[in-house]
């Protein structure tokens, strides 16, 4: 049965691509450079379709894929850990697994090159949340990929000082950071208890500088999210999206301005001064 809470997600192109064999359905709508945004546990709903939103009207367009969950679905707590002990025990996520890569992360950055050769620019922006958060980090692999966000990165959920990426593939990522002069951005509540400090500090090691951690404070948290979230996440979470307070001067509105900036400085901002150097008679 439908909740009159569900989002329609009307506005966007529903489209089944398949990569390496495997289709799935993802969200698409906008114009401008690509950004994956990749859905937090239990999937697609009405505050993540939101945050799309508030990326697509910034000039970029949106590829949404369903991973979990009922696509725009209001998280209710029932249904919602339901998607999420399915999502634990599915060889694509290995949800407790330290140290090595998710196997969907291989369809995503596929996903990622498709989507940079329909849309064009420089490159392709992303970020994961929760569940997916250290996805965004998997798709530095893609060379079109340009603009990795992390958001409360919640994998292996056992390991809590740990990350979800294979060591070479840590060390492939660093490498491409310095070598392009590419930034990390990544996000988390300091009182997280899924995505923690450990957490945090093993990216640091594993990336150097190149990592930039943003905490904000718990208190900042929207203290009336939905079901889902207050009854089994039980705390402050998700900065972009279920947590967030969409009004000025709240620490987690000012953490959504500075992703939507990241990408356009390195989608747009970049774009446009390549063009500027092609069109300059020294170039």
């Amino acid at each position: 049965m439908t909740s009159p809470a569900d989002d329609p997600l009307d506005d966007f192109e529903r489209r089944t691509i398949t990569l390496q064999s495997t289709p799935r359905a993802v969200y698409v709508a906008g114009r401008g450079p690509a950004v994956i945004v990749m859905a937090e546990m239990p999937g697609i709903s009405p505050h993540v379709a939101r945050f799309a939103r508030w990326v697509r009207d910034a000039g970029f367009t949106v590829y949404m894929p369903s991973l979990f969950g009922r696509d725009g679905a209001y998280p209710q707590a029932e249904e919602g850990l339901a998607v999420m002990k399915r999502a634990c025990v599915s060889a694509e996520f290995r949800a407790f697994a330290a140290n090595a890569s998710s196997p969907v992360t291989q369809w995503l950055r596929a996903l990622a090159s498709l989507a940079h050769q329909e849309c064009g620019g420089p490159g392709v922006g992303a970020i994961g949340m929760c569940f997916t958060g250290n996805f965004a980090l998997s798709l530095m692999l893609e060379p079109a990929v340009l603009a990795p966000v992390l958001c409360q990165p919640s994998l292996p959920l056992d390991h809590p000082g740990a990350i979800q990426i294979a060591p070479e593939e840590a060390a492939a990522v660093k490498e491409r950071l310095e070598r392009e002069d590419l930034t990390v951005l990544a996000y988390r509540f300091d009182g997280d208890r899924f995505c923690t400090a450990q957490r945090f500090a093993a990216y640091a090691e594993a990336l150097g500088p190149r990592f930039h951690p943003r905490v904000l404070p718990s208190s900042a948290a929207n203290p009336r999210p939905p079901p889902f979230f207050e009854r089994i996440v039980g705390g402050a979470h998700s900065v972009v999206t279920a947590h967030l307070i969409d009004a000025d001067g709240e620490p987690t509105l000012a953490a959504r301005d500075e992703i939507l900036s990241f990408f356009a400085r390195r989608l747009r901002q970049e774009a446009a001064l390549r063009e500027a150097t092609d069109e300059s008679p020294l170039s």
